[in-house]
């Protein structure tokens, strides 16, 4: 089993209303959420460890979880607010605007969480929940407690204005990616973590270097890219999509990823440190083209295995 751990929210999506005004429309989402289930969807077992209400839209969460095959029994339920990110979109590209106090999935503690089961062979840790405190102090503390014999995937999924102690969360981000075999981050991502004059290449191996056996980088419509800790790199298109909007297709392409590595059975910590160049093509590839079909779709709407060909 997969477990992933960080928030599930709610995205306010915007929709045009009948008198032609702007509304916003509820969905289930959040990067971790949409990648525990892109990867249910995709037939891999999957857990999410997160904060999630009881109130309505925490309902809204949870029923989403279980249509799309993801375990629940990891979660924590608490009767605070749920966590909403109201989207903006300009020619299909989102940006966000997060509001967070005091809610199910920020308020949790090391206290709140289950011991993680044996069968739980991979931890995927991301998105803001690594960004705010206390919950990314509880998450960074579940990755010390429980990563040493996991196979770990980290996506950072930078979100700069949610960022209160740059200082804070750039240390955390480097303990987790020491302790990670696998780190995604998109282009942007990237230049925000590694700042400076290098090249892409150049800020990619500095992300090796802190300990990552496999670093990915999304570029959007130019594709992506994998750089391994031999100094190899490999690159795939991006899939031809007609674009309706980019909301999800990074977590989307995270699951692609985490799905293919568990299918060619080295979806493990010992296996992913020595990962063939030919697994980590067709592991790109796959994340590329179920990232493909959620770009297509409004809102974060990964594939099922059945639709894929």
């Amino acid at each position: 089993m997969i477990l992933c751990c960080g928030e599930a929210l709610i995205d306010m999506i915007p929709r045009e209303t009948v008198d032609g005004g702007t509304g916003f429309v509820p969905h289930a989402g959040g990067a971790v959420f949409n990648t525990a289930v892109a990867l249910g969807r995709l037939g891999a077992r999957v857990g999410l460890v997160s904060g999630i209400s009881t109130d309505s839209f925490g309902d809204i969460l949870m029923t989403e979880l279980v249509a799309s095959n993801v375990s629940t029994t990891a979660l924590i339920r608490a009767k605070r607010p749920s966590t909403m990110a109201f989207v903006h979109l300009s020619s299909g590209h989102a940006t966000y605007s997060f509001y967070d106090e005091n809610t199910a999935g920020r308020m949790i503690q090391p206290s709140d969480l289950v011991s993680v089961e044996p069968k739980v062979k991979a931890l995927f840790f991301g998105g803001i929940s690594l960004a705010v405190e206390p919950c990314a102090d509880t998450y960074a503390e579940l990755l010390e407690r429980e990563g040493a014999g996991r196979a770990v995937m980290v996506d950072p999924n930078i979100r700069p204005g949610f960022i209160a102690d740059e200082k804070a969360y750039r240390a955390r981000l480097a303990k987790m990616f020491a302790k990670a075999d696998i780190v995604k981050v998109s282009d942007e991502d990237l230049q925000w973590i590694v700042p400076g004059d290098d090249t892409m290449d150049e800020r990619a191996m500095k992300i090796i270097d802190q300990g990552p056996a496999l670093v990915l980088v999304t570029r959007g419509g130019e594709g992506a890219d994998a750089y391994v800790s031999s100094g190899h790199k490999l690159s795939v298109a991006a899939e031809k999509a007609e674009v309706v909007d980019t909301v999800g297709a990074g977590d989307t392409f995270n699951a692609g990823v985490l799905a293919k590595l568990a299918e060619l059975g080295v979806l493990t910590k010992a296996k992913v440190r020595n990962l063939s160049l030919e697994d980590a093509a067709l592991a790109l590839a796959f994340g590329a083209k179920v990232a493909g079909v959620t770009v297509a779709r409004a809102g974060a709407n990964p594939p099922w295995a059945s639709e894929l060909t």
